[in-house]
């Protein structure tokens, strides 16, 4: 039966697309870029090949932080501070929050009967400004970050001082749910825990990161897991 749950946090819980829209379009305006739907959604693009390469252990964090902007304006011949943008991003990024569809209550209600723990590669003071912000930290038992633990997903280093710091832990008993096969859920399958993978848009998975489990939204996991665990206890 499972009783440990690692939530991811962005695109998971919050909706992190609709934040780094408002918050990028609002930074670039205050460096004289115009914040258009084009540029946007290349600064979103170079975002994510940015934390895919931390990820695979390629570049630190640092270098995502502000060489994701580095990048950007090269690309758009902009003569500006990447570094300064990457601190104003980060500001406006850390205040606020969006909730993706249904995950506030699944968050409550999954609290009632599973111990909780929120995994996430962010950066720290801006998932702390956005928890805070948020209101769901009291529904976890403990809040991993990577950059505080000195480890990201999905490397089995980050999961093994996130189980070493949970009392009773169980790894037969534990899933990791997110949104991210190349973070989350490869993440999971390195440490030897089982994986769900939350795929609102049912796209197909890679053949080499296959989830254990796959839902639409997070909404869906008590659901899911009622099944599971059902089926446990069902057993001769």
């Amino acid at each position: 039966m499972f009783e440990f749950l690692f939530l991811d946090l962005d695109d998971t819980i919050l909706d992190f697309h609709k934040a780094e829209r408002i918050a990028v379009g609002k930074t670039l305006a205050t460096f004289g870029v115009d914040p258009t739907e084009e540029v946007c959604a290349r600064y979103s693009q170079i975002n994510k090949l940015h934390w895919q390469m931390l990820e695979r252990g390629e570049i630190t964090r640092p270098q995502v932080v502000v060489g994701r902007f580095a990048m950007l304006f090269r690309e758009l011949e902009v003569d500006g501070d990447p570094a300064l943008c990457a601190q104003r991003y980060e500001e406006l990024l850390s205040q606020g929050h969006y909730f993706m569809p249904g995950a506030l209550e699944a968050v409550r209600k999954l609290s009632r009967s599973y111990r909780l723990f929120l995994a996430s590669n962010g950066t720290a003071k801006v998932q702390a400004g956005r928890l805070k912000s948020a209101g769901i930290g009291p529904y976890f038992e403990k809040i991993f970050i990577s950059q505080e633990i000195g480890a990201d997903k999905p490397f089995p280093a980050y999961f093994e001082r996130c189980f070493a710091a949970i009392d009773g832990f169980r790894r037969d008993r534990a899933m990791m749910v997110g949104d991210s096969l190349t973070s989350d859920i490869l993440g999971g399958k390195n440490a030897g825990i089982a994986t769900c993978w939350v795929n609102p848009g049912n796209s197909a998975p890679r053949p080499d990161i296959l989830p254990d489990y796959q839902i639409g939204a997070l909404s869906e996991l008590e659901n899911l897991l009622d099944r599971l665990n059902a089926s446990v206890t069902a057993e001769p």
